[in-house]
């Protein structure tokens, strides 16, 4: 079958994958769009599982705020270059990241930051440890933009699509009063 330019165009566009990474992806899949779009991130995927290992101490820090002021994240997002930290791919992801840390409100980066002692009262809350890490682990929750896919997911096209590890290395939400004690004064309505 001839592939033909506007085909990987369309693809290229699609996925933001190279141009000779299309045309071999349309030809393996006899040219249809969707088939290649899902090899294109297979095999992203396959040299994601590549790069996990690598040292990442490049990257962002990305803020968020959301709510008129009200809600705000912070998020370390890092990755093996300067290079890609500057790129417009690697800065969208830290700011989806961001983004999805003051909506959804994760307690960890990943289950092995989930403290030992903690598991009891996760899956006593949650119902089990899977329903749990898809609340309290940010690598583990659906991503807001596309329930389809995990947050670990996106980050692991990302290093498909860039070449580099990335690493979520930390994040904080601060949320306006959220963690304010209730005194008299406040359920009154009064300041002091």
């Amino acid at each position: 079958m001839v592939i033909s330019a506007n085909q990987v165009k369309e693809l290229r566009e699609r996925t933001g994958a190279g141009i000779m990474e299309c045309k071999r992806a349309l030809e393996a899949t006899g040219g249809d769009m969707d088939r290649a779009a899902d090899w294109l991130r297979q095999q992203g995927m396959a040299k994601a599982e590549k790069k996990l290992g690598r040292a990442a101490f490049q990257g962002v820090v990305e803020p968020y705020v959301h709510g008129g002021g009200r809600i705000g994240a912070i998020v370390e997002v890092n990755c093996e270059t300067d290079f890609v930290a500057r790129t417009p791919d690697f800065r969208d992801l830290a700011h989806d990241l961001a983004m999805q840390v003051a909506a959804m409100s994760p307690r960890y980066v990943g289950e092995g930051d989930v403290p030992p002692g903690a598991w009891a009262t996760l899956e006593h809350e949650y119902g089990d440890r899977k329903q749990a890490l898809a609340h309290v682990s940010l690598m583990d929750q659906n991503f807001i933009k596309d329930p389809k896919q995990t947050i670990r997911d996106l980050v692991r096209d990302r290093i498909g699509k860039l070449g580099e590890n990335i690493v979520v290395r930390r994040f904080a939400r601060f949320e306006v009063g959220a963690d304010a004690p209730v005194s008299s004064a406040d359920q009154d309505g009064a300041s002091a």
